[in-house]
């Protein structure tokens, strides 16, 4: 019998499930199978270096790795240390960490990635950072164990606000929130949306954007110049990634889901461009390890489309662009000078910075590159506002 049509529907769950996880071996086989079957294209004779993309002698070599040496059982084990949870939020099941601290008055803290990362990227700073706060990590909407999407429409805002229910859930009233990159604009959302539970934002890949204003480029020291030219240097040359995944991600995810090796190529050379200058090779920044595991957390999930679909949502959301009021909770931004593009006038225009921490390491990945610099930053900003 049909339900009758004043039947109300069933209350959302807000159920909070534990989660492990537990990659059946015959996908392992399948991925490895996969690796060894790889048709390599036969490239452009003449290329120099990463100038068009990922040489191909360097991925072989990777991808024979990620076949014959990289062990996904010792990195699922390591990964099933923290204690893990699923929670629905707004029709979407969102997977995250929740490390709680022995200290007696510990603050808690929710940490957010950025693309192509995931809750891995935290591995190296979870355990630390609980000494002091309950941990929270997640997995964005649409990424890794949080995928893959439920429907259209998880804009940042729309992201800020189920991670702040999340919170809720898990009750905390009053919490701190560090991001990087996407995470920082996800984190400046929560902020904005609320500014009573948020007792502070700290965020490093953060992206400013100077206005139509001659007056923004007046005075700019040296660094900020160099910074600028860095901004105007990726939008011109290292874009591609975000216009396809702006425009037509679901043609993209046909083949990133069907290729490990496409994969891998698609989310490393961002690990090469976005990690400290300094490093040669992107294992050179990042443990080669914890960069497949995460590489691998995409693969198994099939994610690589709800994930590509996320820069689809943000480029189509008109409020994403739309003029904001300047937000209110004291932030901290950290700098790592080396890659980062963040000036403080343009921060400061829509933020309410009170910290700012320029680091001579890192880039981007900067709590998988240098690790104790963010632990330390964190910590002596949340310990400055008591």
């Amino acid at each position: 019998m049909e339900n009758s049509s004043n039947t109300a529907p069933a209350p959302a769950s807000t159920e909070v499930r534990p989660f492990r996880i537990e990659i059946p071996q015959a996908d392992l086989d399948d991925l490895r199978d996969r690796l060894t079957r790889t048709r390599w294209s036969a490239g452009v004779p003449g290329v120099d270096g990463w100038t068009r993309g990922v040489p191909a002698d360097y991925l072989k070599g990777l991808a024979d790795y990620w076949a014959n040496g990289f062990d996904w059982r010792k990195a699922e084990a390591r990964l099933n240390e923290f204690p893990q949870f699923v929670t629905e939020v707004d029709g979407q099941d969102i997977h995250f960490a929740h490390v709680r601290s022995a200290k007696p008055d510990a603050g808690a803290l929710l940490l957010i990635h950025d693309w192509p990362g995931s809750f891995v990227q935290f591995v190296d700073v979870i355990e630390p950072l609980s000494r002091d706060f309950h941990v929270v990590v997640t997995n964005t909407p649409g990424v890794g164990f949080s995928g893959p999407l439920s429907s259209t429409g998880w804009t940042t805002d729309r992201i800020a606000g189920a991670f702040t229910e999340l919170m809720a859930r898990l009750g905390y009233d009053r919490y701190g929130v560090q991001g990087n990159g996407g995470g920082a604009w996800i984190a400046g959302a929560m902020g904005r949306i609320a500014p009573e539970n948020v007792v502070g934002i700290h965020v490093n890949g953060l992206v400013t954007f100077p206005s139509d204003d001659p007056a923004d480029f007046a005075g700019l020291t040296e660094g900020e110049q160099a910074r600028l030219a860095r901004l105007q240097e990726f939008r011109d040359d290292k874009m591609g990634f975000n216009a396809i995944q702006s425009t037509r991600p679901e043609t993209l995810a046909y083949g990133l889901h069907d290729s490990p090796v496409g994969q891998l190529a698609w989310i490393v050379e961002k690990f090469k461009e976005w990690t400290d200058t300094a490093s040669e090779l992107p294992e050179d920044a990042v443990d080669r390890d914890t960069l497949l595991t995460n590489v691998a957390v995409y693969w198994f999930t099939g994610t690589a489309g709800s994930s590509a679909n996320l820069y689809y949502e943000m480029a189509h959301d008109a409020g994403a662009w739309a003029p904001k009021e300047r937000g209110t909770v004291p932030t901290a931004v950290a700098v790592a000078l080396p890659q980062d593009v963040a000036i403080r006038r343009f921060a400061d225009r829509d933020h309410n910075v009170v910290r700012w921490t320029e680091l001579e390491r890192g880039g981007n990945f900067l709590s998988l590159e240098q690790p104790e610099l963010l632990i330390g930053d964190v910590r002596e900003f949340f310990g400055e506002l008591g």
